[in-house]
C-alpha cells in the first residue's frame, strides 16, 4: 500500500527517509539495468557512467524537494515555475556530457546513441527523484526495450551507405570495372574525377552507393576493392548526402 501511494504521488512537503531511499534504489536499478546492457556493447559511457548520471539526476530533484519553500506561497505556482527550471538545468548540464561521447571522424559519427541514453537515463533520474515512479518504470521499461531486443530489429533492418573510393592506376578505369567487382554487393558506381598521380600514374575517383544490414559489408567492400585494385584511400560517409 506504502509503495503504490509512493508510486502515485509527486513532489510533497514532506519527504521521509522512506521515500528518498526509495528513489535513489529505484534510480540505482535502473541505471544498472541500462548501463550493463552499455557496457557488454563497449560503449564510452558504460555502468558506472550511467549510473552516476542517474544518480545525480535523482538527487538534483531530491534536492529540489528539500528546499521547496510552500509557506506564504501557493504550491502549485511555486513547483511550476521553480522546480521545472531545476530539472532543465540539470538536463542542459548533461547535455554536455553527451556532446562529449559523440564523436566526428571525418564524415563518420559515432556515440549519438550513448550521447541519447545518457539523456533519457538524467530524464528517469529525475522522474524517481521527483516522486513519479510509475513514469520512471515505465521509461526505465521502454529504453530497455529499445537498447536490446528490438537492436536485433535495428541490426536487420537495410540501410544506405555511401564511399568515396580513389585507386592508383596506369590505365584508364571505368566505373563498370568496379561494379563488376563488386556485383554481389548491388554497389552503385559513379565516375568523380581523375588526376595525375605518380611515376605516370593516374588517380580514378568513385563514389559507392550500396545498401545493406549493419553487421555486413563495409569490411567487405572495401576489402573486395583492395584484392582488385590499388586503392588509395577508402572513405566511409555515414550519411547519404
Amino acid at each position: 500500500m506504502w509503495l503504490a501511494d509512493a508510486m502515485l504521488n509527486r513532489m510533497s512537503e514532506q519527504l521521509a527517509w522512506a521515500d528518498i531511499l526509495l528513489r535513489i534504489l529505484l534510480t540505482v536499478i535502473a541505471a544498472s539495468l541500462i548501463g550493463i546492457n552499455r557496457e557488454q556493447g563497449g560503449h564510452a559511457a558504460g555502468f558506472r557512467t550511467t549510473v552516476l548520471v542517474g544518480l545525480a539526476a535523482c538527487l538534483a530533484m531530491l534536492q529540489a524537494n528539500a528546499l521547496l519553500i510552500v509557506e506564504g506561497t501557493e504550491h502549485s505556482g511555486f513547483a511550476r515555475m521553480d522546480v521545472l527550471r531545476f530539472a532543465l538545468g540539470v538536463l542542459t548540464g548533461v547535455g554536455f556530457i553527451g556532446g562529449g561521447a559523440v564523436l566526428h571522424r571525418g564524415n563518420l559519427v559515432t556515440g549519438v546513441t550513448t550521447a541519447a541514453t545518457i539523456w533519457a537515463m538524467t530524464a528517469i533520474g529525475l522522474c524517481f527523484g521527483g516522486g513519479q515512479i510509475g513514469i520512471g518504470i515505465v521509461g526505465t521499461a521502454v529504453a530497455f526495450v529499445f537498447l536490446s531486443p528490438l537492436k536485433a530489429l535495428d541490426d536487420w533492418l537495410p540501410r544506405r551507405h555511401r564511399a568515396k573510393v580513389e585507386i592508383l592506376t596506369t590505365t584508364d578505369l571505368a566505373a563498370d570495372s568496379l561494379a563488376k567487382v563488386l556485383a554481389p554487393y548491388n554497389c552503385e558506381v559513379r565516375f568523380m574525377a581523375t588526376r595525375r598521380g605518380t611515376d605516370d600514374r593516374r588517380i580514378f575517383a568513385f563514389d559507392l552507393r550500396w545498401r545493406s544490414h549493419r553487421p555486413v559489408t563495409t569490411e567487405a567492400v572495401a576489402g573486395n576493392l583492395r584484392e582488385n585494385f590499388d586503392v588509395l584511400r577508402f572513405v566511409l560517409y555515414e550519411h547519404d548526402v
